[in-house]
Order: structure tokens, then sequence, then C-alpha cells
């Protein structure tokens, strides 16, 4: 538990310390790139703006990735059960997930209007792919005795579903969540930015980007959206260990 707590701590100090020095040794001009201390100093002027802004796009992004997990779950189930329908909708999926999303999100914000609907819809779609291919890949894994030992007793399919494929699918959604929450807080930054309504980080970086004045707001933001990241990755960490403690892979992780 200590390694668990101490290592990640460890590696956030030196990565600081690492690029504050470099912005303090080669002297980097203040409209590149700020030192960690003073987006820290910034950060703390301004803490009630940035922290009222901070959880806006916290629960953006949790929401949005919620509603994502909950639509691939019922999508990729009916996917692992046939290969036809996997085959026609996999290039699909991979359209949406190649497709640069950032060129039509001004479409989205006209079609939905200002607000909460087109970054929810936004991050919801754009991890869509990544939890979809998890839950196939996941629920596809189950061993074909344990399938034949529910057959053997009548199981049905939701029954199936419950006992086998969830958890099978538990560690590679996990994992595909991992991935997912920089890319719904990427997202969530950049739809708050371009949406109509001046609410979260992105409304605070995007705006202040565009002033020839705000880079130590635009640093101050960057560092929050870092910090929130760092935070989303921990509670994620905790809850697999917590939800997946019957799994090989967290039983035979060091304490």
């Amino acid at each position: 538990m200590t390694k668990r707590i101490l290592a990640p701590i460890v590696g956030i100090v030196v990565f600081l310390a690492a690029w504050e020095g470099l912005v303090r040794a080669f002297k980097v001009r203040r409209y590149i790139l700020r030192a960690p201390s003073s987006a820290v100093r910034y950060l703390w002027r301004f803490r009630s703006d940035f922290l009222d802004a901070a959880g806006t796009t916290a629960q953006h992004a949790a929401i949005g990735l919620l509603i994502s997990l909950a639509v691939a779950l019922l999508v990729g189930a009916v996917l692992a059960s046939n290969r036809f329908l996997e085959m026609a909708t996999q290039p699909v999926l991979v359209l949406v997930q190649v497709v640069p999303w950032i060129a039509y999100v001004a479409s989205v914000v006209v079609w939905l209007g200002a607000g909460n609907g087109p970054v929810l819809f936004m991050v919801a779609l754009v991890c869509l792919p990544a939890f979809v291919f998890a839950t196939v890949d996941g629920m596809r894994s189950v061993e074909p005795a344990s399938l034949e030992l529910l057959a053997s007793v009548d199981a049905g399919r939701w029954e199936t579903l419950r006992r086998l494929r969830l958890p099978a699918a538990a560690p590679t959604l996990f994992t595909a969540a991992r991935f997912n929450i920089g890319l719904a807080l990427a997202t969530t930054y950049y739809v708050e930015g371009s949406n109509a309504d001046n609410q979260g980080l992105g409304y605070i970086g995007i705006r202040a980007a565009s002033s020839s004045t705000g880079a130590d707001r635009l640093w101050a933001t960057v560092f929050a959206m870092a910090m929130l990241g760092v935070i989303a990755l921990a509670v994620l960490s905790w809850a697999q260990r917590t939800l997946l403690h019957w799994h090989a892979a967290q039983r035979s992780q060091p304490h």
C-alpha cells in the first residue's frame, strides 16, 4: 500500500521539478512556457474560480464517460453474440475513432444548443469505440468450459451475461477507461471552449489562449486539467483494485 501511494507522488514531484528546472535553466520565455510554480501561484490566487470551473469540467467528463460506458455495454453485448453485426459495425466505430471530432464540434453545438448537451454528447461519442471494443473482446474471452457449465444447468442469456461475460469484460473495460479518461477530459475542455456557455476549465482556457495577456491564466488552466487527470486516474485505480480484487492481476500486485 505504501508503494502504491508513494510511487505516483515521487513520479509527479520529479516531473514537476524537471519542468521547473528546464524553464529556469534555459530561461524559456514566459509566453512560450510557464514554470509550474507560476501556474500554482495563479491557481491559488484565483482558486475559487478555478475550483468551480474544475468541478463543472469533472462533472461533464464523468457523466459523458458513464453514458458512453452504458451504451458500449449494450452495443458490445449484442456484437459479442453476433459476428456479422460486429463486422458490420466495426468500420463505423473506426470512423468515429479516427475522424477529427474537432472539425464538427461547432455543428454539434448548433444542433444541440448551448449548455451541457454538446459536451456530454461529444464525450460519450468520442469514448464509445474504445469501450465497445473492450466489451466485445472481454465478453468473448470467457472460457468455453465455463459456458458449457452454465449451459448444462439451463442458464439463460441474462444469467450467462451477468455471471460470466460481464466479469470477463471488466479488466478490459478498466484498461479502456484509462485511455478514455484523458480523451474525455480533452474533449470536455475543447467543447466547453467552443460552447456558447461560460462554464468549465475549457471556457477559461480557450478564452485565455485567444488573449495576448492570458498566458498565466492559460497555463494555470493546463495545470488544473492535469491535476484533474491525475485525480481521475487515482480514483480509477482504487476502483479497479476494489472491484477486481478477485482477478489474478490484482492478487499478484506487490503491496
